[in-house]
């Protein structure tokens, strides 16, 4: 399951993607009890912003990732964390890596704003038998896409965006409430217990990190050529200058299933 986000993207990603309070992994513990002795897997983990925190946590993190690149990324954000393994892989090698680890061998499985790219439905189904009663699955927002904030930056940025690829720029990555609606249902279909937590907490962007972000959204053929990037920029700073300062009110979901027997 290619999606484009190798090569340079990879790299953007990395550098770009923000991480994620303390709070949030706080209360992903607590939603499934973890302990050192639990293992976790990060589906969809793209170069380890979630992944990182929670094998601070926890015995082990197994961190699986379409892209091989994002898994060059993370090996080399992981540090000397000995507690975190890579693994090529989507929704669709769950059955797989259930033959591979056995029956309720996993605290949980995280899935960090990476979930629209996946058949929830089928996934949901296929992970209840690899987690442990009391363990679960948690589906993890970090906020609403650059694009599509309730601010006169990030509507000029759309604007620009939209001129520049000459289409609709509304993708919400599974942010909007529709979407998170739609994966409890799935859950509770599923035979989970549904909770949800949310955090807020404010920042501020400036345009390295504006345009960096958006470049780590980018398919890799949709990334501005080399010799065009300081147009790009150049024309970007032109399109926000006047909504200055670059504020931001950052919601984190956490949409939790857990199994209870």
């Amino acid at each position: 399951m290619a999606l484009g986000f190798r090569g340079e993207v990879a790299g953007f990603y990395r550098q770009y993607r923000r991480g994620y309070p303390p709070a949030v992994i706080d209360s992903l513990v607590e939603a499934f009890a973890l302990t050192r002795d639990d293992v976790v897997v990060d589906l969809g983990c793209g170069t380890g912003q979630l992944a990182f925190p929670v094998a601070d946590r926890v015995r082990a993190v197994i961190g699986i990732d379409p892209e091989p690149d994002m898994l060059s990324e993370a090996r080399t954000g992981a540090g000397d964390r000995g507690n975190l393994s890579w693994m090529v892989g989507a929704d669709t090698d769950v059955p797989a890596l259930g033959a591979l680890l056995g029956k309720e061998s996993l605290a949980a499985v995280t899935i960090g704003q990476a979930l629209h790219w996946m058949d929830h439905q089928r996934l949901f189904h296929d992970l209840l038998p690899l987690v442990r009663p009391g363990g679960g699955v948690a589906v993890v927002t970090n906020g609403t896409p650059l694009w599509l904030q309730d601010s006169g930056w990030s509507r000029a940025l759309r604007r620009y965006l939209e001129l520049w690829l000459d289409t609709e720029v509304s993708a919400t990555c599974g942010t909007d409430e529709e979407s998170q609606s739609r994966y409890a249902e799935s859950l509770q279909a599923a035979g989970y217990e549904v909770g949800r937590a949310e955090f807020h907490y404010d920042d501020q962007l400036d345009l390295e990190r504006i345009i960096g972000g958006v470049y780590s959204a980018l398919p890799v053929d949709l990334l501005p050529p080399v010799e065009q990037r300081s147009y790009f920029a150049k024309q970007v700073s032109r399109a926000l200058t006047e909504h200055t300062p670059y504020r931001e009110s950052v919601r984190v979901t956490i949409l939790t299933g857990t199994r209870v027997s």
